[in-house]
């Protein structure tokens, strides 16, 4: 199944518009072959009687006076069949037997052998005009006057299968009688899928198919542009206005869209200035309890207020950093992975530490401050609990990886799901880095997953942990590249 609603609903569309055509073409198949049937039984028995009329006459008439009578037909005509006399048979090339062809001829034998049960031999067939023989000797319609048969089969344009009627009169001497059935053409009509009828009903499909995905893609749109507002809010773009036309569940989906977005808004500014407030709440008193911590006599007493209101006034100064940090308000630009990494491995390189990195010439789209501060957070982390920090930078076909790798102790296997976890740390961080919080992944992840991306945490082979931030493939819009 297609993963989209407009290809899910042209699909089931598209499929009951074929059921529903082939059981109507199969019911008015059926009754098309059952009234072909019915109408070339009773043709076929009426032509029959014409045929053992005929076939009396002849045998009431002396021998000799036959040739006569079948000279007369010829040059005056007023008959139905083209009549001629044999000594045997004439053989007839192959016909295609087909339902309504065999019905007719069993239908013509049945007619004359009930009415002349006395004719000793009779042969029924079918046969093209091209094919047909009159004689023995091989005697053909172009070897004989159009006057004979003009009026009697049909030749062109379009050529009809002509009924061959052969009854031996007696000993050596047959009767051969050729005509057609009085729907020259019952053939093509028995076929309920000729090219006309197909093609008709191909079009027909067509239309219905084009005018559905039409109605499809118009109830489909507006669930497309909320699809695109979700995302874009989501991110933290600009969130384009919603179409105000449409059915009455979009409309409704819409305003509950608003509002959420509304809400979800106000709840994310409160929360800023929840925690500014906070932090500038807190500071006046732990400034107010170490200015009081200096007026304590016992020098052990007041170090140890002042390690543990130094370690409240970081926790204060994490958690506001963990907010500002999860938030940071960009457009998505074109981003050179080898000229905002090399920043960073300058400055690292500055500061004595050993750091390995080869240019990729790779770009992302991304926001770049914040992809700055994840790609620190990790760096910063690689540097503080290894050594010897590698960064690579691969692509494929959907995705950009940039690789962070230090080689350090690595990490347990039962305690790398819990290093996003806000203020989770492992003893061999805090013995390496006191000051630290454990916010630096947790905030390294939320910004890549506001990219769409993902931040893989696993130990690496030989040792250290690798640190892998995964972000698709994206291409701007010209505009933006502009």
């Amino acid at each position: 199944m297609p993963q989209s609603l407009l290809g899910r609903l042209s699909l089931v569309m598209l499929a009951g518009v074929m059921l529903v055509q082939f059981a109507g073409n199969a019911i008015w198949a059926a009754q098309m072959r059952s009234e072909a049937r019915t109408e070339v039984r009773t043709a076929a028995e009426h032509l029959g009687h014409s045929a053992a009329s005929s076939l009396r006459y002849f045998l009431s008439l002396p021998v000799n006076y036959r040739g006569l009578v079948i000279q007369q037909f010829r040059e005056m005509g007023g008959t139905r069949f083209f009549a001629n006399l044999t000594d045997g048979p004439v053989s007839m090339a192959p016909f295609a037997d087909e339902e309504l062809s065999t019905l007719a001829l069993q239908q013509v034998r049945k007619v004359i052998q009930q009415e002349l049960p006395a004719i000793r031999q009779l042969q029924v067939s079918f046969a093209w005009p091209q094919d047909l023989r009159f004689s023995q000797d091989g005697t053909g319609i172009s070897d004989v006057p159009d006057k004979w048969v003009e009026h009697i089969l049909v030749t062109r344009p379009k050529p009809a299968p002509i009924m061959v009627i052969q009854a031996e009169l007696d000993s050596g001497n047959w009767l051969y009688l050729a005509t057609l059935m009085p729907n020259p053409y019952f053939l093509n009509g028995s076929d309920p899928f000729s090219g006309d009828r197909v093609l008709l009903q191909v079009l027909t499909l067509l239309a219905v198919f084009v005018l559905s995905l039409l109605v499809v893609r118009w109830i489909t749109r507006p669930l497309a542009a909320l699809s695109s507002a979700a995302d874009a809010f989501g991110q933290g773009d600009s969130v384009p206005a919603l179409p105000d036309t449409g059915s009455k569940e979009f409309l409704n989906t819409a305003r509950a869209f608003a509002l959420m977005r509304e809400r979800i808004q106000r709840y994310i500014e409160d929360r800023e200035r929840l925690f500014v407030s906070i932090s500038h709440d807190l500071r006046t008193p732990i400034m107010r309890l170490k200015l009081r911590a200096e007026l304590l006599d016992d020098d052990a007493t007041r170090s140890e207020f002042h390690d543990d209101l130094d370690e409240l006034d970081m926790m204060v100064k994490g958690a506001l950093q963990c907010v500002k940090d999860s938030d940071i308000h960009e457009n998505p630009t074109a981003i050179r992975l080898d000229a905002l990494i090399g920043r960073m491995v300058r400055d690292v390189k500055l500061g004595g530490h050993a750091i390995a990195f080869e240019a990729s010439g790779i770009s992302v789209v991304a926001k770049p401050l914040a992809l700055k501060r994840a790609i620190s957070n990790l760096l910063n982390n690689a540097l503080h609990y290894g050594k010897d920090v590698g960064i690579a930078v691969h692509r494929t076909e959907t995705y950009v990886d940039i690789a962070i790798r230090d080689h350090g102790p690595g990490v347990p296997e039962q305690a790398l799901a819990t290093l996003f976890d806000p203020y989770v740390r492992l003893e061999h961080g805090r013995q390496s880095n006191q000051s630290g919080m454990g916010l630096g992944l947790g905030i390294a992840r939320d910004i890549v997953q506001a990219h769409q991306g993902e931040l893989i945490l696993q130990n690496a082979a030989g040792g250290g942990l690798l640190a892998c931030i995964r972000l698709p493939v994206q291409v701007l819009p010209d505009s933006a590249q502009d």
